[in-house]
């Protein structure tokens, strides 16, 4: 997607390189002057869209890459669910002894050693 400042800028740069190039024929001092100043403008115009277009295709893929890494959390967030659901339906004893461990060194830690 291109910037309409980019479009503008390039504009007005054609049309101050001719204003100028005119008042050089002409040998109007004026007309040279607005012409160098209007091309001037375009060129900042012209930059400050490219900056613009710049800005708007990182963020686009940053956007992308967050998108990327939500969806392979979530995949791993399932996996990881499917396997230890996997281990408590085959070894349901252990994983009764493992959340009672887990729960206890909790407490532990939240109200420590009285």
């Amino acid at each position: 997607m291109v910037d309409t400042d980019r479009i503008t800028g390039a504009a007005r740069e054609l049309g101050g390189k001719a204003q100028s190039t005119l008042g050089d024929l002409a040998g109007d001092r004026r007309a040279q002057v607005e012409g160098r100043f209007r091309e001037a403008q375009g060129q900042a115009e012209h930059f400050a869209g490219e900056a613009r277009d710049t800005l708007r295709d990182a963020a686009d893929t940053a956007i992308d890459y967050a998108e990327d890494a939500y969806e392979q959390g979530r995949r791993a967030a399932r996996h990881s669910a499917s396997t230890v659901s996997h281990y408590v339906e085959e070894t349901p004893l252990l994983a009764l002894l493992v959340a009672g461990a887990v729960g206890y060194g909790l407490a532990l830690l939240v109200h420590g050693r009285r």
